[in-house]
């Protein structure tokens, strides 16, 4: 019954004038936004001083506002500079999926930040007993799938609905309401429903915390300090949850129609709300302005480091004995402190640097006082590698040698072949190029190293190498993983809307793509490198593996690594899983669609996804595997690493080769014209 394929959003204004304006002030907006948020989760993650619950939620509402904005304003952005502001059907349930999943995540997780200052403030003896990290992470888990269940409500309802005609919606955004004026039925008992799920849950949540924030600053407390910082933290929540809700029940608690005043009340809390929290949470939070103060001035300054009190007392304790003896024989320390004094001083974890620093001479100033790039002790790396035994290692130096120049080899050749030959100009294997460039320098950052640590003795790697080889592991990684999606969206235009094609998949587009993959690919390596060269090494730097990776180097660190631990999880496995689940999707929705087509466009859409599906599984497998779980190196790593930094990029030579008619037919001709 469903006869639209794609919407029209007017946008926010037809004149063209505002429209540029209107660009430039939602493009600031979206940059402040995703800075601001991610400033604010790189700090809390990284400053030893906001570990409390208050600023684990508060990063937890930084990583959502942030894609809340993300899947809404890129494509209003784009819409603001073409002329045909089209959003497909899918595309646009995806977006109402997001919006909604985001939103209501976010309006839980405000509850629970509520409940969280309760206990600060109300039972503070308890605090750190009552909300614990799986308190925490439970109360995280529970919001995110709050949201999700209020998403998949509203969609399921959504996508079911006869669209018989009108496309246009007057909004920048798909969104319900927009919706309903468009469906050829009685929407009456649905608008009744949405009201229910959106706008009542809504007042609702926002009363209860109303009422929670009313409580707080109603308490006695006597002292001027104590009342100042009791009331500057929901104050402040208080201006954000106003400015988040009060649209939000506009929006969702009028009868079922749209109002022209909608879509200006829309942006507060799609655009300006996920803006303001950052600024508000930074500018008036003392704690966490001093940390990101610390977090990007210390390494351009000299500050005493702070050492967990085991590896100093192992680092220093002959030099502190030699102190106290010399000043045994006149029975005081310099400043007159006895000797005996000045030895429990040194066992106090947090006066210990700061005893050092004061009363030992110039080696123990120069071991503690140094500059914040230099607070590692570590200048290399010792890679153990795949086996000790030598009669292994000289045969996987011949193996991989032979892996490396057939992976470098294949895939210069099918860039040469795409590049040359005429026939293969279509965008699926300008694509293919691509991922060959791709493979070729992704095997080049790993597998050099690895052949000549096989050979010598000495199997290290300096610290900049290192932090070298993890960023151009992971770039060119996630850069590959988003050109798989990419390659994935291609296949589902040329096989289900194939007149289309050149049409929707034309070489601005292509080139787009591309520039996003790449984009993602380094957005994904600077988070991973920022981690990495903030870890302190303080000894131990001995690596079971053959690359330097997250977790190996996170079992060498002398902090805490939980929660950077947390955001590897985040940045590599949970990406993995949901990019994995949703290429297979799409491949089994390019599968499913191939009944229409005749024999022969059912055997080569088949081949095409029957390559694609076999790279995907090789790559997405053992990176899940590995990233997923909890942050651990077992042995079987190693090896799993084997296959999408050594097989992986051997593999897809040759199956896109081997199982690709035209690229082998365009193969023979280019190098039998050569012979000739």
């Amino acid at each position: 019954m469903n006869n639209v394929t794609e919407f029209i959003l007017l946008g926010l204004t037809q004149n063209t004038e505002l429209q540029k304006f209107s660009f430039l002030m939602v493009f600031m907006a979206f940059v402040v936004t995703l800075a601001g948020n991610l400033l604010i989760a790189i700090t809390v993650s990284t400053s030893r001083a906001l570990r409390s619950p208050m600023y684990f939620f508060l990063s937890q509402l930084s990583l959502i506002d942030s894609c809340l904005s993300s899947s809404i304003t890129p494509k209003m952005l784009a819409n603001s500079l073409t002329v045909r502001k089209i959003i497909s059907f899918r595309g646009c349930m995806t977006q109402v999926f997001t919006e909604h999943l985001f939103g209501a995540a976010e309006i839980i997780l405000l509850l629970v930040m509520a409940y969280d200052r309760y206990v600060a403030i109300c039972k503070p003896l308890h605090c750190t007993a009552i909300m614990s990290h799986q308190l925490c992470d439970l109360l995280v888990g529970v919001a995110w799938a709050g949201g999700f269940l209020h998403a998949t409500v509203q969609i399921l309802f959504i996508v079911w609905l006869p669209f018989c005609g009108p496309n246009v919606i007057d909004h920048f955004m798909c969104d319900l309401f927009s919706f309903l004026n468009l469906v050829c039925m009685d929407t009456h008992t649905l608008g009744l429903f949405v009201a229910a799920n959106s706008g009542f849950i809504c007042l609702l949540t926002f009363l209860l915390l109303e009422v929670s924030y009313v409580g707080f600053c109603s308490l006695r407390i006597y002292s001027l300090e104590g009342r100042y910082k009791t009331l500057s933290t929901p104050v402040s929540r208080f201006t954000v949850v106003v400015l988040c809700f009060v649209p939000y029940v506009f929006d969702y608690l009028h009868p079922v129609t749209t109002f022209s005043i909608d879509k200006a009340v829309a942006v507060f809390f799609t655009r300006i709300t996920p803006m303001l929290n950052s600024l508000i949470y930074t500018l008036r939070n003392a704690e966490v302005t001093i940390a990101m103060r610390k977090l990007w001035i210390k390494r351009f300054t000299y500050e005493p480091t702070r050492i967990p009190r085991k590896i100093l007392v192992d680092a220093l304790s002959e030099e502190v004995k030699l102190r106290v003896e010399e000043t045994k024989a006149a029975g005081i320390c310099r400043d007159g402190i006895s000797a005996g004094r000045a030895r429990k001083r040194a066992l106090r974890p947090r006066m210990y640097t700061e005893w050092l620093f004061r009363y030992a001479g110039n080696p123990g100033n120069a071991f503690i006082q140094e500059p914040m790039e230099q607070r590692t002790n570590v200048t290399e790396f010792v890679l153990l590698g795949l086996t000790q035994s030598l009669q292994g290692q000289k045969i996987l130096f011949v193996v991989f040698l032979f892996i490396y120049i057939v992976t470098v080899v294949g895939n210069l050749v099918i860039v040469v072949t795409v590049v040359v030959s005429p026939t293969l100009g279509a965008p699926m294997y300008f694509f293919l190029a691509c991922l060959s460039v791709m493979d070729a320098v992704y095997s080049t950052t790993i597998t050099p190293n690895m052949i000549i640590n096989l050979v010598h003795e000495k199997k290290t790697i300096s610290f900049e190498a290192c932090m070298s080889q993890l960023f151009t592991e992971h770039l060119f990684g996630g850069a590959e993983i988003l050109l798989l999606v990419v390659m994935a969206y291609d296949r589902y235009v040329a096989i289900c809307k194939p007149l289309h094609y050149l049409t929707i998949v034309n070489q601005r587009v292509c080139i787009l793509l591309l520039l996003l993959a790449w984009v993602g690919g380094f957005l994904h390596a600077v988070v991973h490198l920022f981690f990495a060269l903030n870890l302190p090494f303080c000894g131990p730097n001995v690596i079971d593996h053959f690359v330097c990776d997250m977790y190996p180097l996170l079992r060498l660190a002398c902090t805490d690594t939980y929660f950077i631990g947390l955001s590897v999880v985040a940045n590599d496995g949970v990406i993995c899983v949901v990019i994995f689940v949703l290429l297979l999707i799409s491949y089994g929705v390019i599968l499913h669609s191939l009944k229409n087509l005749s024999q022969e466009g059912k055997r080569k859409a088949l081949s095409t996804c029957g390559s694609h599906i076999t790279v995907v599984v090789l790559f997405f497998v053992p990176c899940i595997f590995i990233y997923v779980r909890p942050p651990s190196t077992l042995p079987i790593d190693k090896y799993l690493t084997v296959f999408y930094t050594v097989v992986t990029p051997l593999l897809n030579p040759l199956i896109y080769t081997l199982r690709n008619r035209e690229m082998k037919s365009a193969m023979k001709k280019l190098w039998t014209r050569n012979r000739k």
